[in-house]
Order: C-alpha cells, then sequence, then structure tokens
C-alpha cells in the first residue's frame, strides 16, 4: 500500500512531501489545513499512507453509515455524534490514555466553509491527553504537504494560536478563496 500511495501522490497527482511525521512519537495530535475541499482527505490519507505513519481520523456520523462506511473504518476512522450534546474533547483525551499508540489527524477549522477563527477542540485535546501537535499543511497551490516539527503546548493559549496561524499563513487549500 505504501508503495502504491508514493506513486499516485507524487507521480500521478504531482504532490511531495516536505519533512515527514515525528516516528519517534507514539502519541500526538495532527492537524491539517486550510481544508477547504473534498479533495482533502484523499490527498491526506495517500499522504499518510505513503509515510509509512498510523494516523487515525474522526468524522460525522453521516460517513460511517450506508454502504461505505466500512472504508471509512478501515482508513483510520472513528465517527462522531455531532448533534449531541456530549464531551468529545475529554472522549479523545480518554483514547490517548487507554492506548499505547495513537496519532489524531484533524482539522482545526472543523468545516470546509472559510473560517475567521479555528475550533480549539484539538488543542484542548492535545493539552489533556499531554500530548504535542504536529502542523501539516494541505498546500494545493504548490502540491506539497509540509509538516512542522512536535509542539508541545504552553500555557499560553493566545500565543500557541499565533504560532499555529503563522504556520499555515499564506497556504492555499483546493479552493483558495476559503483557505
Amino acid at each position: 500500500m505504501q508503495k502504491l500511495s508514493k506513486f499516485i501522490f507524487t507521480q500521478i497527482l504531482g504532490w511531495k512531501l516536505i519533512g515527514d511525521f515525528p516516528k519517534h512519537l507514539k502519541k500526538y495530535v495532527v492537524i491539517a489545513a486550510p481544508h477547504t475541499s473534498w479533495k482533502d482527505f484523499p490527498i491526506a490519507i495517500l499522504a499518510r499512507n505513503y509515510s509509512g505513519e498510523k494516523v487515525n481520523f474522526i468524522g460525522k456520523n453521516s460517513l460511517f453509515k450506508g454502504p461505505f462506511g466500512f472504508i471509512f473504518r478501515a482508513l483510520g476512522g472513528t465517527p462522531v455524534d455531532r448533534s449531541q450534546n456530549s464531551n468529545m474533547v475529554d472522549a479523545i483525551v480518554q483514547i490517548f490514555e487507554k492506548k499505547e499508540e495513537f496519532r489524531l489527524g484533524i482539522s482545526p477549522e472543523g468545516t470546509r466553509k472559510k473560517v475567521t477563527n479555528w475550533k480549539t477542540g484539538f488543542y484542548y485535546i492535545a493539552k489533556g491527553a499531554n500530548v504535542p501537535i504536529v502542523m501539516a499543511t494541505l498546500d494545493f497551490e504548490h502540491k506539497q504537504i509540509k509538516f512542522s516539527k512536535p509542539y508541545e503546548t504552553t500555557d499560553n493559549k493566545e500565543k500557541d494560536f499565533e504560532y499555529f496561524y503563522a504556520f499555515f499563513k499564506g497556504v492555499k487549500g483546493c479552493h483558495s478563496e476559503l483557505s
């Protein structure tokens, strides 16, 4: 699967990886942005498979129903019921605590629409699980995914978010007007 993913990602689609997932870490949160299109998901899955790193994801319940639900599960997904007022952060922190190895990929925007401020769940998941955050660009303009070094959150949320936003500054998603 790794060789096929690499071939599709690099040779057919013309994308490249700048850096890589931190192979020495067993647990972390990956934030991938900007999330502007359904195309982000297959690009991210190809990059993950090409790198050989196991990264899980969460998605809305509807993706996991019907004839294709098993595919999303097989790809490492977990369904999330966004209609209930449950504490998703605590539930995901518990997953980190229970597993010896767990990497969670998530979109900080929480939607494919244009947003001015990101959701904060990924941040509180990382803090609650005491794991670093790795940033990954979905740069359609340059057809590349660039990885950051693992970032340990501080006690200054505003400073941390300034750091995150700076990493993604100027990166254009598939629909650049939504970036």
